[in-house]
């Protein structure tokens, strides 16, 4: 699992551990923990002590330091302040999903209880803004891994994104059952059991087909069959579970569809019973549930959309991991597929990488699969978006999440745009002491790209963030409008758009 003492930002920095997405790789250590009690108490927010980002200690990991610390309080705000002029097309709810341990304690960024937080826009205005913790079964018995046995069903953090679908607001984690949210006030509705399958565990990337309107999805799990893949139809009823056999428990984070086929990332990160067990007993360990494990070798796995299973055929791959596709498609008997590929996750530090877009070419047509890997050089990004309307589709245009390391910080920089017909990068950078995260495209126009992408922007100079969003296709003019929050939005995951 890699060093054991904890590992600061000055750390990482000097090892360059996170030029890009390399979490898993640095996440594996652990140490003194910053300790902080939590509350579940809504308040209007004036002076909320959610404002006040954790000092930078030198023995707390760097997860619960700055604005990627925990916030400690739910607040409600009404009747925000913009600047700009919000699009009156955006009209439904940002709502975004993030690591917040409920007790303030966490061995790894990844493993805090689930929180939203959500901006209600209404034809130009910004009416409220609220975050809540996830009413999960780790949350009901005081939070974090392990409050009520194993991860799965209701056993969950929830902690990783949410999905507009079937008339719901879904709230997903790396396992475990998806959670209904009420988007009127961002409550917990409850969790839904009949979408996890036989092993109660859902991925927090489904794929909805923008055709059938069917979502496929996966879940993960730590016993045979290890993995299960589910078809939901356009209504939400599960029409499919079929088990995939996997040699192995692995971390797999995302997949990828396109309009006929499947493709699965059985990739070299790998369930750690040890490290489950020494982290639920010993939490100040710094231990955690995966590790790192070139041996087990990697593969890409393909077969038909909707199944069966059992046509499924896998090609070897130089070991890697990846956790975000950006999409995929068909070119006749290839598979185009662009990744954001990282050398090595949960390992030592000293294997970390950048986060890269990579594209991936998969070639079906003969007897064995073939595989081949082209790099596109692009600045460090991760967190990808595109339009939906377009997944599995041949697509033009992607937003990513720009990664910046600089003396004594490690941020999400800003909000890249590569437009792949021209091979044009557009960028907008926030500006000195403000970084953002994932990019969240929505559409408002016939033509692909057409519409608006947004996200959380911390300042600390204010310690404060506000909703920034920009003009998909213009994004280096800057914002058109900024919705500003009473409190800070610690750095998170992914988000939604929610017009149920």
């Amino acid at each position: 699992m890699g060093d054991a003492r904890p590992i600061s930002r000055r750390d990482l920095l000097r090892q360059g551990a996170l030029g890009g997405l390399a979490l898993g790789a640095i996440g594996a250590t652990g140490g003194a923990i910053l300790a902080a009690c939590g509350s579940s108490t809504a308040t209007e927010a004036t002076s909320s002590p959610s404002t006040t980002a954790p000092a930078d200690d030198p023995r707390a990991p760097w997860w619960l330091e700055g604005n990627f610390g925990p916030v400690h309080t739910e607040t409600t705000a009404t009747d925000l302040t913009v600047t700009g002029t919000l699009p009156k097309a955006l009209t439904g709810l940002y709502v975004r999903n993030g690591s917040n341990p409920l007790q303030g304690i966490s061995p790894h960024w990844f493993l805090g209880d689930g929180m939203v937080h959500g901006v209600q826009l209404e034809a130009g205005k910004a009416t409220w803004y609220r975050n809540r913790w996830i009413r999960t079964g780790f949350y009901e018995h005081g939070g974090g891994l392990g409050a009520t046995g194993a991860p799965g069903g209701t056993a969950t953090l929830s902690n990783v994104s949410v999905v507009n679908f079937a008339g719901r607001a879904l709230s997903l984690g790396e396992v475990g059952a998806p959670y209904v949210l009420d988007p009127t006030d961002l409550s917990t509705v409850g969790p839904s059991l009949a979408d996890a399958g036989t092993n109660n565990n859902m991925t927090a990337h489904p794929k909805i087909d923008p055709v059938t309107g069917h979502m496929h999805s996966f879940g993960y799990g730590f016993t045979q069959p290890f993995l299960e893949y589910r078809v939901h139809d356009a209504h939400g009823t599960l029409i499919s579970n079929q088990p995939v056999t996997l040699p192995k428990s692995v971390m797999m984070h995302d997949f990828a569809i396109t309009e006929s086929d499947v493709i699965f990332m059985d990739l070299p990160v790998l369930f750690d019973m040890n490290g489950a067990i020494k982290m639920v007993s010993d939490p100040a360990s710094g231990a955690v549930p995966y590790r790192w494990d070139p041996t087990a070798g990697a593969r890409i796995g393909v077969m038909p959309l909707g199944g069966p299973t059992s046509e499924l055929r896998w090609v070897e791959i130089d070991p890697c991991y990846v956790y975000h596709t950006i999409n995929a498609t068909r070119k006749g008997g290839d598979i185009v597929l662009d990744v954001c590929r990282l050398d090595s996750a949960f390992g030592p530090p000293k294997l970390a990488s950048s986060s890269t877009r990579h594209r991936w070419t998969i070639h079906t047509a003969g007897k064995d699969l073939t595989f081949s890997d082209h790099v596109l050089d692009v600045p460090p990004a991760d967190l990808p978006t595109t339009d939906p309307r377009h997944r599995g589709r041949p697509w033009r245009h992607a937003w990513l999440a720009e990664l910046n390391s600089r003396p004594g910080q490690i941020a999400f920089a800003g909000c890249q745009h590569i437009d792949m017909a021209t091979g044009r990068l557009d960028r907008w950078v926030p500006g000195p002491g403000r970084f953002g995260g994932e990019w969240l495209f929505v559409p408002d126009g016939p033509g692909e790209g057409e519409g608006w992408v947004m996200a959380f922007v911390y300042d600390g100079s204010t310690q404060r963030s506000n909703l920034v969003v920009l003009d998909a296709l213009h994004v280096s003019k800057g914002p058109v409008a900024e919705v500003h929050l009473p409190v800070r939005v610690p750095y998170g995951f992914h988000g939604a758009f929610v017009t149920v």
